[in-house]
């Protein structure tokens, strides 16, 4: 468990981390701007910022937090796998639990709530897809 937490929380997780801080005010700016100035729905706001941020950072994350070099197809598909499921399921749990927990609240709250906990909910999701499905070491 220890070597597992290390191999998790090392300074891959910090470029990860800077990286996600880059893509979060790019995406809340694309998120916030549809969802108030547009007046899109949240899960079209939600999903505006998630598609135009994933391509920001694929480049990102594969080269300077993952050091991976050259193109590879397999990869780019299995980060768009990861980032349609880690979506999925980050605003499937989001919007219904938040509905639920801000009952009272009306629509308006719980549209933000839905959006920013999806959001922590995805980054956490994500970073274990991109971690050790779509950029892991590959066995020699």
């Amino acid at each position: 468990m220890k070597k597992f937490l290390k191999t998790l929380f090392d300074k891959t997780f910090l470029k990860y981390l800077a990286v996600g801080t880059l893509n979060t005010v790019v995406g809340n700016v694309i998120m916030f701007t549809a969802y108030h100035l547009l007046h899109a729905p949240d899960w079209l706001s939600f999903g505006a910022n998630y598609f135009f941020t994933s391509i920001l950072s694929y480049f990102l994350n594969k080269r300077f937090t993952f050091g991976r070099r050259g193109r590879d197809v397999r990869m780019a598909l299995r980060f768009t796998l990861n980032i349609a499921l880690c979506c999925t399921i980050a605003f499937g749990i989001a919007k219904p639990l938040t509905v639920w927990l801000l009952a009272g609240a009306g629509e308006r709250a719980q549209d933000y709530g839905a959006m920013i906990s999806g959001q922590v909910l995805f980054v956490v999701l994500n970073y274990l897809g991109q971690r050790f499905f779509t950029f892991r070491q590959q066995e020699n």
